[in-house]
């Protein structure tokens, strides 16, 4: 592949990524969750497991603990997570989501199936498995981190 074409490539993936995460904030906003980032969905995707420690959520998110710990007293001040004691670790707090967090991370889910369904409607449902095939062979392992 010569330079100009890896370019675009680059170019296209970035633009897709972009259009996916801004169509899914818009679809979380358009559902009533206001007064959020898309940095917020990275964020809740780490803690919707079982929640996460300020130091896991900033080591998923590659900022500092300190920028980590920003972002979840804004989310806590908004309702949609809340800390609690850590089940293992006496001196560290457990940040989850709440009841609104979870139905945020719902609504973010159905707007990405919402984007993802546009993709299947101009390329095709074969080609659809194959475009997930083939990402799923480059994708790196590990988390999705927030474009800044």
């Amino acid at each position: 592949m010569r330079n100009s074409e890896a370019m675009a490539l680059s170019a296209a993936l970035l633009a897709v990524a972009g259009e996916l995460t801004q169509r899914i904030h818009d679809g979380v906003v358009a559902r009533g969750f206001e007064g959020l980032r898309p940095a917020h969905g990275f964020a809740f995707a780490r803690l919707a497991p079982d929640g996460a420690t300020v130091t896991d959520l900033a080591g998923h998110l590659g900022v500092t603990k300190q920028a980590a710990s920003q972002l979840v007293d804004e989310i806590v001040r908004k309702g949609y997570a809340e800390r609690r004691p850590h089940p293992e670790d006496a001196r560290a707090r457990l940040v989850v989501l709440t009841e609104r967090g979870w139905a945020c991370t719902r609504a973010a889910e159905e707007a990405a199936a919402d984007a993802v369904r546009a993709w299947g409607d101009a390329l095709g449902e074969g080609e659809m498995r194959t475009l997930l095939e083939q990402l799923a062979r480059i994708a790196p392992n590990g988390p999705i981190r927030p474009a800044w």
